[in-house]
């Protein structure tokens, strides 16, 4: 296969893009990721785009004719993808597809989301509704939120299986706000403690009656956009960007578990581990390898179950990978130093890009001085869709 390598990559703010469109927003992100190794969308010969709810929200499809119509990007083999939360970083297998299929040397993959209101409200039952789609049918009745009614259920069992309490779960919300008071792309910057994380006051409520799920426990409603540009080697040379200033796709994987509730093991989802083992080795490593990762942590459960699926724990040991500062800046793999889903934002059709993005930060030393993971040569993603349903990984080498 061709190697792959990110020639760029660029990202807005997360939080609130108020009457930003969803065609102005595609305009930006690939006039902006463009701008950043100074081409213009000519060169780019094929991509993909990303969204999840343009559908539910601003009845909205034909994505890739939105791409299309920005100047430079008609004519081209576009398409759009659709894998629930897993929609960015499916965008970047999309791009590389193409790429290892001879359909050019240069590929663009674009993620938005637009969830909020011109004036920068939620209507979180709007946006429950819209996201409730991505589970099995059977599992929504008497849900009025869905995924966080599904994941306080996965969160109770996985309490109650390994023997974690809440407490456990909330300081990983707790430090990854920590890391989004220094990421200036990041939604939150507010201050939170484990207290705080814990207790039942202000806006810290349980969102199910008899369920541990608690506000703080939950990634953000979030506008934002993120481009990737992917490159062969001769793709590199006409973009006019150096391979040796570049990191490299080394490895990826992509699988889907069933989404009937009956028919998958959410604490232990085949799939999942399926995706992160083959990404591991096509780049020809392990987990101990890695240094830095980004792990879709939509609830904190899914830093735990991320953290295992990752391989830097084993299953039901991933809170105290966390606890023990194994997951920090200075130990053994900085997960989710950007801050997370829960701190940094969830823009969904933009996470799994804005994941790759950020990891690909870490190894070309342009993250802020404070979230620096020293020397780190490698970094892994993981993405999921649903109810631990899709997954997308991968696995970035840093500059050669």
């Amino acid at each position: 296969m061709k190697p792959i390598y990110i020639a760029a990559y660029h990202q807005s703010k997360f939080g609130k893009l108020l009457a930003m469109t969803q065609e102005r927003m595609i305009a930006c992100a690939v006039s902006e990721v463009c701008t950043e190794i100074g081409v213009t969308p000519e060169l780019i010969d094929c991509g993909a785009i990303a969204s999840a709810c343009n559908f539910s929200l601003h009845q909205q499809g034909l994505m890739a004719g939105l791409l299309a119509g920005v100047p430079g990007m008609e004519g081209k083999p576009l398409e759009a993808v659709e894998n629930a939360c897993a929609s960015g970083g499916q965008a970047v297998l999309s791009g590389i597809y193409k790429l290892q299929a001879g359909l050019g040397e240069t590929a663009i993959a674009v993620g938005l989301e637009k969830m909020r209101d011109d004036e920068g409200r939620a209507d979180g039952k709007r946006v429950g509704e819209a996201l409730g789609y991505f589970s099995d049918p059977n599992e929504r009745d008497g849900k009025t939120f869905v995924f966080p009614h599904i994941f306080a259920e996965i969160m109770q069992l996985y309490q109650e299986t390994w023997g974690v309490t809440e407490a456990d779960l909330a300081a990983i919300a707790v430090q990854e706000y920590a890391y989004a008071m220094h990421n200036p792309y990041a939604q939150m910057k507010v201050p939170l403690t484990l207290e705080q994380a814990t207790t039942i006051a202000g806006p810290n409520r349980y969102l199910v009656e008899g369920l541990p799920l608690k506000t703080y426990d939950c990634s953000q409603i979030t506008d934002g956009y993120a481009a990737i540009i992917l490159a062969t080697e001769d793709g590199l040379v006409r973009l006019g960007v150096d391979k040796h200033d570049c990191v490299q796709i080394a490895g990826w994987g992509q699988a889907v578990d069933p989404l009937q509730h009956q028919l998958r093991h959410v604490l232990e989802p085949a799939g999942a581990y399926r995706a992160m083992h083959s990404a591991y080795a096509m780049a020809g490593i392990s987990a101990q390898e890695i240094q830095a990762a980004e792990i879709h942590d939509c609830f904190t459960v899914m830093g735990a179950l991320g953290t295992e699926i990752l391989g830097k724990a084993k299953p039901g040991r991933g809170t105290y990978f966390w606890k023990d500062e194994s997951s920090g800046i200075a130990g053994d793999c900085g997960i989710n130093t950007s801050g997370g889903l829960i701190a940094k934002g969830h823009p969904v059709g933009a996470t799994g890009i804005a994941m790759i993005g950020w990891a690909s930060w870490q190894l070309l030393g342009k993250v802020p001085a404070a979230l620096q993971v020293p020397n780190a040569e490698h970094a892994a993603t993981f993405n999921i869709g649903g109810p631990v349903c899709a997954s997308v990984c991968t696995v970035l080498r840093g500059p050669q």
